[in-house]
């Protein structure tokens, strides 16, 4: 999406949606008492500057892992490559993760600065889309799309933790803040 209009309305969408969803839907991770009162999230302004189109560097061999959960558990996923971006002033690089059960999603966890001061302690999410996330055969690495994982909103749902390698120690100041 190279016309910033259409990507600021698109990444508004997507806001707007996932408010909607938290507010209205039988499964968000919100409490009832807290969907009627809840005004939707808080988010960093839209910045281009943290939208990236990257190639990834894949690994030659994709390695199973096991990655500890916020509920003292684990889940297996797969080291597919990194991706290596400038951010802060120096070159910078996060490892992509793939679930077993799922060919077509990425998992890019990080934490960084802002991690238990505007935005969730334990670290934000993304995801990538094998078949939506591509341009011209690169990777869209958008931070402006970060967000917190469900057991941000409740201790009811276990999330991974992010692995140390993809502990950023500069701020990311794109996506989802907290608390909302």
């Amino acid at each position: 999406m190279n016309d910033p209009d259409d990507w600021r309305a698109a990444l508004e969408k997507q806001r707007d949606e996932k408010d909607s969803y938290l507010r209205e839907h039988p499964h968000s991770p919100l409490q009832p008492d807290e969907r009627e009162t809840f005004g939707g999230l808080n988010y960093y302004d839209p910045d281009p500057d943290y939208r990236y189109v990257l190639e990834m560097d894949a690994g030659d061999d994709p390695e199973r892992i096991k990655i500890e959960t916020t509920t003292d558990g684990s889940q297996e996923y797969f080291t597919v490559g990194q991706f290596s971006f400038e951010l802060g002033g120096a070159e910078r690089s996060l490892v992509a993760y793939r679930p077993p059960d799922d060919e077509r999603r990425l998992w890019l966890p990080f934490r960084d600065a802002t991690s238990g001061e505007s935005t969730y302690g334990a670290g934000r999410y993304l995801d990538l889309n094998t078949e939506q996330d591509r341009e011209d055969g690169r990777w869209v690495v958008d931070f402006n799309e970060a967000y917190s994982p469900f057991c941000a909103y409740s201790d009811a749902y276990e999330c991974p933790l992010v692995p140390p390698t993809n502990w950023l120690e500069v701020p990311v100041e794109a996506g989802e803040k907290y608390p909302y």
